[in-house]
């Protein structure tokens, strides 16, 4: 058995700049974990000659028990084959199920224990589908390898608007829909489900006892007492009650564009979003390139990136490593709180 924690790092749309974000960090690695790095190993040698890095590659031996990962520009790598040849910056159909395959394997490695956390850099959505795989992102994706029938997908980033722990958290509602199917997806359940993730897992994985959690209407001025519409009062507003019957600190429906101002966010320790583009302006404007996606509510855990494959990045040297490190660091956390 392990004496310390493993996380497994998918490297992502091999075009991108997720190999890019593996090799910079080589070295930097927070101690108190072993890292595994799933990605093909040539993907890694080349792009690294690429960048004029010097990164020397150790090939991932689950029976070998080693330290964390200290020596400078070493990566212990989990070889997993592409189809194609990779050029950085040009996607190629025929390594979607590659980039799956690296999902499943750490995604499978976390479920047997045999890592204690994944975090994942970004991938292209569109080739993964113009593959003919279903796949609207990670969040679903991990979902259903899971068989886990409700997550959450929350983003967060340090920030001095964030909350006492110095962290802006949204979470949402609704993830990938398109704006007219939001309203009829907000239910009393999927509501209720989702609030009872996402305090469950501010307990578990982000060890705060007694959460705060500010949430956010669907309308302008939430509604406006019924006048713009009827969310509020029908599910909104009965589902907040009941779970602050059951002694949940939860604040709301408060209108989105107040909602994020630093009187409401000072003691607050997560802010629920109804959809995507109501939330996640915000938050990225505060953090980007320094916020992390984590997804809520799986039996594993996991953080990525809050930013996309960069192709024009891939390769240059150009791309900032900072979202990665951050959800490093966080995974870690999360990790060894369970550990």
């Amino acid at each position: 058995m392990s004496t310390m924690p493993i996380i497994a790092l998918t490297s992502g749309e091999p075009a991108g700049i997720g190999p890019d974000l593996c090799l910079i960090l080589a070295g930097q690695l927070p101690p108190g974990a072993r890292y595994v790095v799933l990605a093909d190993r040539d993907v890694l040698k080349q792009r690294a000659q690429q960048l004029g890095l010097n990164v020397r590659l150790r090939d991932y031996d689950p029976s070998q028990a080693i330290g964390s990962a200290e020596v400078v520009q070493e990566l212990e790598v989990l070889h997993c084959p592409a189809v194609a040849a990779v050029q950085p910056g040009q996607l190629d159909v025929r390594n979607s199920q590659y980039v799956l395959d690296m999902l499943n394997r750490a995604c499978d490695g976390c479920v047997s224990g045999e890592f204690n956390a994944m975090v994942t850099a970004p991938v292209q959505k569109s080739v993964i589908a113009d593959a003919g795989h279903p796949f609207s992102g990670h969040t679903e994706y991990l979902a259903e390898r899971t068989h886990t029938p409700r997550v959450v997908m929350m983003l967060a980033g340090k920030t001095p608007q964030g909350g006492e722990d110095g962290w802006l958290r949204v979470a949402l509602a609704t993830t990938h829909l398109p704006l007219r199917d939001v309203a009829d997806a907000i239910t009393h359940d999927v509501l209720t489900q989702t609030l009872n993730i996402l305090h469950a897992d501010l307990i578990r994985k982000f060890g705060i006892s007694s959460p705060r959690i500010l949430v956010a209407g669907l309308n302008p001025h939430a509604g406006e007492q019924g006048h713009l519409g009827q969310e509020e009062i029908g599910v909104i507003t009965p589902v907040c009650d009941a779970l602050r019957a059951q002694g949940m600190r939860i604040e709301g429906p408060l209108p989105a564009d107040t909602l994020f101002v630093a009187h409401h966010l000072r003691h607050a320790d997560a802010v629920l979003a109804m959809y995507h583009d109501q939330g996640l302006p915000v938050l990225k404007h505060a953090t980007f390139g320094q916020g992390i996606n984590v997804t809520l509510g799986l039996p594993i855990i996991r953080t990525s990136v809050d930013h996309g494959t960069a192709l024009d990045l891939a390769g240059t040297g150009r791309a900032d490593a900072g979202s990665m490190m951050t959800a490093i660091q966080a995974a870690l956390g999360m990790a060894l709180r369970q550990f």
